[in-house]
């Protein structure tokens, strides 16, 4: 409820909208600019339907210095829009989590990556209530890596190199280095490197090579996550090894934001055949849509017809 203070504040407002700016620039010697225009506004911030709003990846990283969440953004083209999401997300984390948010913008545009090193600051000129400089690496910083030798000397840094330079006519080299590299590396730590490119390529083509790349080594297979469902069904026998392959799909779908129809959930759901759902768990992987999954069974129908 509003207490008395509250609605005295409100009727002073109302009735003089500018004696606000007048305080911070008497009382807090502000350099607000005078105002042309002051509107009152609805006060509820209220958001009663559910909003969806969420980062490319998310990680927190522990520090001698303290703990830090690693917002990564994989940014194509300039988007105003994000000039305005990417304080609310840093906000909201710091308000959830508790720890200093950082921003990292990945980019294969020098024209995005201008843009997107920009600060972008809320108040007004010479005083901002809020700045937001995210860290930004793109093509100009990132240097190149076609050669695995050197890429095996800094795996992460070979990541990045084609996060970045993931588009042009080097994009088969550095791939093709990039997958080599990863071979020399625990399982784990491939497995993430992959997913992670595999998220930030926005060049159709490349993710396709990269994909193809990816099949002939099978890192998420080695992923603990897999290891774990997998090891579920071994325990629980053949009929909790297909609900533990139905949850793999999901969770694949739903790790990599592809949306399931009522279809396709039923269909998955009312699968019994073990082989089956394996098959759709290892296309899950990769597919673009959910539908993808049932491809060979639509182009069997097709032939039998």
């Amino acid at each position: 409820m509003v207490g008395s203070s509250h609605e005295a504040l409100h009727r002073i407002f109302q009735k003089d909208p500018a004696v606000l700016t007048k305080a911070l620039q008497r009382v807090l010697h502000v350099p607000f600019p005078e105002p042309r225009e002051i509107v009152a506004m609805n006060v509820d911030l209220t958001e009663i339907e559910p909003v969806e709003r969420r980062v490319d990846t998310l990680m927190r990283a522990e520090t001698d210095e303290g703990t830090y969440l690693l917002v990564v953004e994989s940014q194509g083209k300039v988007d105003d829009r994000k000039r305005g999401s990417w304080p609310y997300y840093l906000a909201y984390l710091y308000e959830k989590y508790r720890c200093e948010p950082v921003l990292i913008v990945v980019t294969q545009s020098s024209t995005t990556a201008k843009w997107a090193s920009r600060p972008i600051r809320f108040g007004f000129r010479g005083w901002h209530s809020m700045t937001v400089r995210p860290l930004v690496l793109g093509p100009d910083n990132v240097p190149v890596i076609t050669d695995e030798h050197w890429g095996e000397q800094d795996p992460s840094l070979a990541v990045f190199s084609a996060m970045t330079h993931g588009r042009g006519p080097q994009t088969p080299a550095i791939l093709e280095s990039l997958a080599a590299i990863l071979k020399t590396v625990d399982p784990d730590t491939a497995s993430v490197y992959a997913q992670f490119v595999d998220s930030c390529l926005t060049d159709s083509q490349a993710k396709q090579m990269w994909r193809d790349l990816m099949k002939t080594v099978q890192y998420f297979w080695r992923h603990p996550l897999a290891e774990q469902v997998r090891e579920e069904g071994r325990e629980e026998g053949r009929e909790e090894g297909r609900e533990a392959c139905r949850r793999m799909v999901f969770l694949l779908l739903q790790s990599r934001r592809i949306p399931v129809s009522g279809t396709a959930r039923a269909r998955i759901e009312d699968c019994a055949d073990l082989g089956q759902l394996q098959a759709w768990a290892e296309r899950a992987v990769h597919a673009a849509n959910a539908d993808e999954l049932f491809t060979d069974e639509r182009t069997s129908t097709k032939t039998r017809a």
